[in-house]
């Protein structure tokens, strides 16, 4: 660039209509920039004034004794204004001596014109120059955004974004990458990036877990502005620019900064996309595994390859992930966009897993995504990690592809070994059948309780007799009668047996309660509260509650009942 970005007062002083102004106080300050020019004549003006604005005034309003001098550029000062000019005539015919010593003091340019000068010339002057540097300023920004996108789609292009980025502000860049070496532009000497490093391992704390489409960050460090800005996508941040300034950073560095961040993000974005079309074909054998097809270590290792022997000992969880649409949109319409927002899934899932140090091997069957979760990072506790993974894939709502969609998932209990997948899949399986049950859309296999021993019981013959040998007069009442026992019953024992609980539970009174419980006493006799009927009854009421789940379920806003 063969032009300044800020326009400075030492700039306005050089302009035809300044020939004759004096700079009589806060000389040091004549590199402060001017955004604006304001003529201003009241002393009132705190919503006038927004910074950097240079202050034209004859003094009229503003009162001619020091103490209303010295308030006026007092507040000029704090609202951050970039000078003051005063025209010695009718309203100052001198300058005090104590508004001198305070414009030194802060730096402020205390400046006077000794002959009269027309106020809309100086305003019409410094405005079209600053709006031309304006323009200029855009067209530069436009032009360097363009090679960004251009560079991109080169060979090492993030890498001739950096280049640039560093030559087009004059800043020293870091680039922090989440996975790799931190790269410097210009490169520094060991000793000279030790203390950016440990700068951003400090400043690092406070921006991890951003947004990528968030501001820049910007904290002072020694005579030098640090500025970091996130680099990423798809709600996920993959590495950070830093911009060291020596300079106070202009729009122009933070609006750069942006764009090669965005620019980069891009590159990746597109990078990844082409790693996870290759994953997603590569991971085919993924489908033989889960289904018990392969059983066979050297058969696993001729197929997954060098990385079996250590992919092999990590534990591992298989999680099953049922994609759902709440609003009826009929996927099947178009194959493509049924592929493309699977394949979109699965990109993002990839990222959210490695955030927390999880692998995935990923598979797709019809609307089900199965996921062989290898836990890398197996010497700290597994489970906490995986379940915030998931939580977040199901709680995507900026991403526009997937806004729409309900996940429902099953986990299955830890593993290790690969061959053993497929009883990882059986349980992950289990765990998404009872999500009528639970209504829960995320549940681990170690959660279902008895129902483990139930879905291995449930041949179509064997529940239904142990369910009609505990229950049966109770089932038998509800048909004929409409009357809701078996919720009654499964709700109080649910709770301990509080009629409290129970009865607000079930949106009826505590007399309704009693009689509904002296029905159930009548039906299955006095002793179904002992402690051998009482598990018995609680294992068939589960039972029940797997095969018809609707049955139980609760009243979830109606009217209190008698």
């Amino acid at each position: 660039m063969d032009w300044e970005l800020v326009f400075t007062i030492r700039d306005a002083l050089k302009r035809p209509l300044f020939a004759e102004a004096e700079v009589i106080g806060g000389k040091s300050g004549l590199n402060r920039s001017i955004r604006w020019v304001h003529v201003l004549e009241s002393a009132s003006f705190e919503s006038l004034i927004h910074g950097e604005e240079m202050i034209l005034t004859t003094g009229i309003g503003i009162g001619v004794d020091v103490p209303s001098s010295l308030a006026f550029m007092e507040n000029l000062i704090y609202k951050n204004a970039a000078c003051l000019c005063i025209e010695i005539g009718s309203y100052f015919s001198s300058v005090p001596r104590e508004l001198v010593e305070l414009a030194d003091k802060h730096d402020f340019p205390l400046i006077i014109f000794t002959r009269t000068v027309r106020f809309v010339d100086i305003t019409m002057d410094l405005h079209s120059l600053i709006i031309n540097r304006h323009h200029r300023m855009l067209q530069e920004l436009e032009s360097i955004s363009r090679e960004f996108h251009r560079l991109t789609l080169t060979s090492q292009g993030a890498i001739k974004v950096l280049q640039l980025l560093s030559k087009s502000t004059r800043t020293q860049i870091v680039y922090m990458q989440l996975q790799g070496k931190p790269l410097f532009f210009p490169a520094l000497s060991p000793e000279d990036q030790a203390p950016l490093l440990r700068f951003f391992a400090t400043f690092g704390e406070e921006v991890e877990g951003s947004q990528p489409d968030a501001a820049p960050y910007t904290r002072e460090y020694g005579n030098k502005t640090m500025m970091i800005k996130p680099v990423g996508a798809l709600d996920q941040t993959w590495a950070y620019l830093m911009m060291v300034c020596t300079h106070k950073p202009q729009e122009f560095d933070c609006l750069l900064l942006d764009s090669a961040s965005l620019s980069i993000a891009q590159e990746l974005l597109r990078t990844r996309y082409m790693e996870e079309r290759k994953l997603f074909s590569e991971n085919l054998w993924v489908d033989e595994l889960i289904n018990g097809r392969i059983e066979d270590d050297k058969r696993l290792k001729s197929l997954i390859g060098p990385d079996f022997n250590v992919m092999n000992e990590f534990p591992y969880r298989v999680c099953l992930i049922e994609i759902e649409n709440p609003r009826d949109v009929k996927w099947n319409s178009s194959e493509n966009d049924w592929e493309s927002i699977t394949f979109h899934l699965s990109l993002i899932l990839r990222s959210i897993f490695e955030k927390y140090s999880l692998r995935p091997l990923i598979t797709l069957k019809n609307n089900r995504l199965t996921v062989i979760a290898l836990d890398i990072q197996s010497k700290l506790p597994g489970k906490p990690r995986l379940q915030q993974a998931l939580d977040s894939l199901q709680h995507i709502r900026s991403d526009e592809k997937l806004k729409d969609l309900q996940l429902i998932i099953g986990v299955g209990k830890p593993h290790t070994g690969l061959k053993h997948a497929y009883a990882g899949y059986q349980e992950a399986v289990q765990a998404l059948s009872l999500y009528p049950c639970y209504q829960k859309s995320l549940l681990f296999y170690e959660e279902l309780g008895v129902f483990q021993l139930l879905l291995s019981l449930n041949d179509g013959i064997t529940l239904q007799a142990f369910i009609r040998s505990y229950l049966g007069p109770l089932i038998d009442h509800d048909q004929t009668k409409g009357s809701e026992l078996m919720l009654t019953l499964r709700v109080y024992l649910d709770h301990d047996g509080s009629k409290q609980i129970a009865a607000r539970n079930l949106f009826i009174v505590r007399q309704s309660l009693y009689y509904r419980l002296d029905k159930i006493t009548e039906l299955l006799g006095e002793d179904f509260m002992l402690p051998e009927n009482r598990i018995s009854i609680q294992v068939a009421l589960r039972a029940y509650q797997l095969l018809y789940p609707e049955k139980f379920a609760l009243p979830s806003s109606r009217s209190l009942q008698i």
